[in-house]
């Protein structure tokens, strides 16, 4: 093997090295799992005052995120977001990350949730339970600097479930 060919092989392997962690950074984000702090203790209005949230990665390889967000619409109009920011989780195991819930309108966000909650627990329906939507945006830049965003929607009631999960692949 002649010089050059050692050059070329090393200088592919520096440019590729970025791409593939950015790529499983990438795919491991989409494949984590979260639930609230503790089994079965989620409820939208404990979302509302803040908390912490168990990150779960099943990959042999970390992963990390820029942001991940919680967005909160009741018929189309936006509630308050709930941001965690920066977050790299080791293989196999899980962590804890803090979030905080930002609101334009704190109470009538909080009285929506509380009645969502009501009606999650078995409670008299007084909103309508199908026009809570929840949109999870997370952000994790290829190589640092390429913008790249993945949103997933899903009903209030899904989010409700997924937050109160009793097992993750991490346990």
């Amino acid at each position: 093997m002649n010089k050059h060919s050692i050059i070329t092989t090393i200088a592919i392997i520096v440019i590729v090295i970025p791409f593939a962690v950015s790529g499983w950074n990438v795919f491991g984000t989409q494949q984590m799992e979260y639930r609230w702090n503790g089994p079965g203790a989620f409820s939208f209005f404990a979302l509302s005052n803040s908390g912490n949230i168990e990150f779960c990665n099943a990959m042999p390889f970390w992963t990390s995120f820029e942001k991940l967000q919680v967005e909160t619409f009741y018929e189309t109009k936006h509630i308050g977001t709930f941001t965690v920011k920066p977050l790299t989780v080791n293989p196999f195991s899980s962590a804890i990350q803090a979030g905080v819930f930002t609101s334009e309108e704190m109470a009538s966000a909080q009285h929506i949730f509380m009645s969502m909650d009501f009606e999650f627990d078995g409670g008299d329906i007084r909103l309508d339970p199908n026009s809570l939507i929840v949109v999870v945006h997370t952000e994790t830049p290829i190589i640092g600097i390429i913008p790249y965003s993945s949103n997933t929607q899903m009903s209030g009631f899904d989010f409700d479930k997924m937050m109160n999960a009793e097992d993750l692949s991490c346990d």
